[in-house]
């Protein structure tokens, strides 16, 4: 009998400790991404001279690019500035915006892209989607995962704490959007990857039993693996299904609708998978999320996002407007205005 498989897209490397961005000459080499160092390297403003320190002089042949912020048309131009250059590779050093930049411009390049993270805010480390904004506010894009990806502790030490707590609202929020991925194959027979789900589940999971905070290496090491394992997830699936159901439509109408008032993403989804648990009446799963979020110091009600409760429904009801066609607890309920209003409320006064 024939033994049945199927391959499964995954980085070539996965290196996460202290000092990982010393190495990255020799990851380059060793998995023959670079063997010259002929690269060319995106980083952050805030950053930069972080990042050429730890370096060194180990990427003599690299040339270097800024990356002014997360827009369609800041990917574009690294892309054109890139554009010529005869790169073996693209290397991403930053945070989610300069990843998801050089992601973006790598694929219009054609190039494979090395990640480097230097804070832990995002699932988007290792995840083949670049979330950059857009005019018409923001929005997601398909593109090839990172080849390889490492993620420099001493770096991300740097980083603010609030970035670093805003990673476990991303990781938790797993555990939300799974539900609402089984909750679409019960109504509407969407097929669910049952890897994909293990994945997702298991990064979630291990952040939300971790009994550490960001204080603790070992902390920040299960972060930033269960952040690329969710990446992993995402190319299992084939989409961000597994990582994503209401708690990130919540998250994307709040960036569409309060641009000024901007949080971090991890924050918001955290807030956005509380509350739909508590829309599915999963009183043990809200108790964990919401516990494992006041342990962090991560926005429980919509004050914490200095956003009045009426603002907050607002966003609810905007929600599944932001991924047509994605079945969630918002979709199924299909709650009028008024009737959010008073979820919220509600909600407000359950974990309060």
């Amino acid at each position: 009998m024939p033994l049945l498989a199927r391959m499964i897209v995954a980085p070539l490397v996965v290196d996460v400790r202290r000092g990982a961005l010393r190495d990255l000459a020799a990851v380059l080499a060793d998995q023959r991404i670079s063997s010259g160092g002929r690269v060319a390297v995106a980083l952050g403003v805030s950053s930069a001279a972080a990042v050429r320190d730890a370096l060194g002089d180990q990427l003599s042949r690299a040339d270097f690019f800024s990356v002014c912020g997360g827009t369609v048309n800041d990917a574009l131009a690294l892309a054109k500035q890139a554009q010529g250059g005869r790169y073996d590779a693209m290397v991403g050093v930053g945070g989610g915006k300069v990843l998801d930049a050089a992601k973006f411009a790598a694929a219009r390049l054609g190039l494979p892209m090395v990640a480097v993270a230097t804070n832990l805010a995002h699932d988007g480390i290792g995840s083949p989607v670049s979330i950059l904004d857009n005019d018409g506010g923001r929005g997601s894009y398909g593109v090839p995962a990172p080849i390889a990806v490492l993620v420099d502790l001493d770096l991300v030490l740097l980083a603010p704490a609030r970035a670093l707590r805003a990673g476990v609202g991303e990781a938790v929020s797993n555990l939300s959007a799974i539900e609402d991925w089984h909750l679409s194959h019960v109504r509407l027979g969407e097929p669910v990857d049952g890897l994909a789900v293990m994945l997702a589940r298991s990064a979630g999971q291990a952040v939300l039993q971790h009994p550490s905070g960001i204080e603790t290496d070992e902390f920040l090491t299960t972060l930033a693996e269960s952040l690329i394992m969710s990446g992993v997830a995402m190319m299992v699936a084939g989409s961000s299904r597994p990582c994503s159901g209401a708690c990130h439509e919540i998250s994307h109408a709040i960036d569409l609708l309060y641009p000024g008032r901007r949080s971090y993403h991890g924050e918001q989804v955290g807030l956005g998978a509380a509350f739909a648990t508590w829309l599915r009446r999963d009183e043990r799963g809200l108790e964990q999320i919401v516990g494992a979020l006041r342990r962090h110091g991560l926005p429980v009600v919509p004050l914490d996002l200095d956003l009045e409760e009426h603002e907050f429904a607002r966003a609810v009801v905007h929600a599944p407007e932001t991924r047509p066609g994605r079945h969630t607890i918002l979709e199924e309920l299909s709650l009028s205005p008024d009737d959010v209003h008073v979820a919220v409320k509600d909600y407000v006064r359950a974990v309060s």
